[in-house]
């Protein structure tokens, strides 16, 4: 089958591999040797940008990959996912909720455990493309996740929900990547607009 969408900054272990039109790069498959010509879903490492990014040793160059993402998904279409309090959004000046940049992108927050996780896993995505109304149904979910990420001080170990481990909470849902991918084909920007931007 011909890739349609391409997948940027995918784990090794990525369920995007079994989905179908997935063209992926991985860690082994450096992302910024795509060169274009479908839309994407941007996974760009966090931990320099998120919450606990004080605490975080981010490689040589890993900051940057995040600017790499947005620059692909404004120019192809498609997705960009980040945690819900990543400072990128600040930082690249992108839209916060109910707002449109220059490129038309806008700002969706969501909760993947809509799509299945186990814990909230609160996260933003900068879209460009595809108009709100025109995004696959979202599969909204009442209450809290069943799980959460690791035991903190000053929480009862006795009443605290369940916690799951690291790994887990990184992984994609197969949902929610398989929503992600519907939601890039949707993003595909118009040709002539890319031959456009190509001969600027």
């Amino acid at each position: 089958m011909t890739s349609t969408v391409a997948v940027l900054f995918a784990r090794s272990d990525s369920v995007y591999k079994s989905l179908p039109g997935c063209d992926v790069f991985d860690l082994d498959r450096d992302a910024r040797t795509f060169v274009g010509g479908m839309p994407v879903v941007a996974h760009p490492p966090c931990r320099a940008w998120a919450s606990l990014r004080h605490c975080a040793k981010p490689a040589e160059g890993e900051r940057d990959l995040a600017l790499f993402a947005i620059e692909q998904v404004r120019r192809w279409g498609g997705v960009l996912e980040h945690p819900q309090f990543s400072v990128l959004w600040r930082v690249a000046g992108l839209p916060e909720q109910q707002a449109r940049d220059e490129h038309g992108g806008w700002t969706l927050y969501v909760r993947q455990h809509w799509w299945g996780h186990r814990a909230a896993k609160a996260t933003r995505l900068y879209i460009v493309g595809c108009e709100p109304g025109e995004i696959p149904p979202l599969p909204m979910k009442i209450g809290p996740a069943p799980c959460t990420v690791g035991l903190w001080s000053k929480r009862d170990r006795a009443t605290a929900r369940p916690s799951i481990s690291k790994r887990e909470f990184e992984a994609t849902p197969a949902a929610f990547a398989e929503w992600l991918v519907e939601l890039a084909r949707r993003c595909a920007l118009d040709a002539a607009k890319i031959g456009g931007d190509r001969a600027a």
